[in-house]
């Protein structure tokens, strides 16, 4: 039997200063992080879904970098603010995000053919 139902993992990457794909963790991520945790628990999620950071997903270029697994639904330029819909609509309600999915076929397999 497994764990969790859901592994949410948030890319924490730091890169140097100036580097061309950025960082996620200059973006938020810890935080963005951190709001999932706290979300998850006060929604009684916490025994079924984690967050956990990530280092590098190789993903930095579309902001924010946010994998959710067994899907692996990856979403880009996530805020703060998304984190609710993720939960309410992926994680809840079996419904990823599309507006959030990064749309390059390698991450994932279906861009564009929505």
């Amino acid at each position: 039997m497994k764990r969790y139902n859901y592994h949410i993992f948030v890319c924490e990457n730091k890169r140097p200063d100036g580097h061309p794909k950025g960082c996620c963790a200059n973006k938020g991520s810890a935080e963005i992080r951190e709001h999932f945790k706290s979300r998850l628990k006060e929604l009684g999620l916490q025994a079924n879904v984690r967050a956990n950071s990530a280092g590098c997903l190789d993903s930095c270029e579309f902001g924010v970098s946010v994998v959710v697994y067994p899907e692996q639904i990856w979403y880009g330029a996530v805020t703060k603010n998304d984190v609710e819909e993720i939960i309410q609509s992926h994680i809840i309600n079996n419904n990823p995000v599309q507006r959030l999915k990064i749309a390059h076929p390698r991450y994932n397999k279906d861009a564009g053919k929505e």
